[in-house]
């Protein structure tokens, strides 16, 4: 893993054709941390198996988040999104589907929302629900 900027970011050896480091980066706008990215082989791999077996583009929200944007938003102090963890969109899923494949894959830590998902890879699994979204995830 490591820690980078996006504009400084080499594409030569970048070969996951749904993702960009662009859309994985702290979107604080480059205000606070310039476009900070964080890579990690084994996620970013696990993220286009996830694209390949939903076979639909998955839409990210959200990703990395630099510690001061972390903060600004309200974010847990030890938030996977300070290193690398994705929210996706469900618009257009089948949030079960959706769900399964990510486990499946090695997806760990799994927030259930309304509207998106949260995928990270932590060391213990965990899954949780965002406020009132727990009905949207009852079947």
């Amino acid at each position: 893993m490591l820690i980078a900027h996006f504009p400084d970011f080499d594409l030569a050896g970048w070969h996951r054709p749904h993702f960009s480091p662009r859309e994985l980066a702290c979107r604080c706008g480059g205000h606070l941390c310039h476009g900070e990215y964080w890579h990690d082989e084994g996620f970013l791999d696990a993220l286009e198996a996830l694209r390949a077996a939903i076979g639909r583009p998955l839409v990210v929200n959200s990703g990395h988040r630099c510690e001061q944007w972390n903060a600004s938003v309200g974010g847990a102090r030890q938030s996977m999104r300070r290193t690398i963890a994705v929210d996706l969109t469900l618009t257009g899923h089948d949030r079960f589907a959706l769900l399964t494949a990510a486990e499946r894959l090695g997806f760990s830590g799994t927030g259930l929302a309304r509207t998106f998902i949260h995928l990270d890879r932590r060391a213990v699994p965990t899954r949780w629900y965002y406020r009132r979204s727990a009905a949207s995830w009852q079947t």
